[in-house]
């Protein structure tokens, strides 16, 4: 999938991921994806939380080699 900016949270446990997600959608324009990888199993949930409370898609969520992967399209 093709996205615009990358946020590489691999080794950060929570709320890291999530925190550094936020902190690079601020920055991007609407439309623009965001991918995010994760090792924390907590990313999850946390993600769920995150964009059931924002008008943000997420367009993909998988796990690849023990990461989480996030597609994330800012409203």
């Amino acid at each position: 999938m093709n996205y615009d900016y990358l946020v590489d949270a691999s080794g950060e446990s929570c709320p890291m991921p999530l925190l550094k997600a936020k902190r690079q959608l601020n920055e991007m324009k609407s439309g623009e994806c965001l991918k995010v990888i994760a090792t924390d199993a907590a990313s999850v949930r946390d993600f769920a939380s995150f964009i059931s409370l924002t008008a943000h898609e997420l367009k993909s969520e998988h796990l690849e080699q023990e990461s989480f992967i996030y597609y994330i399209v800012k409203a």
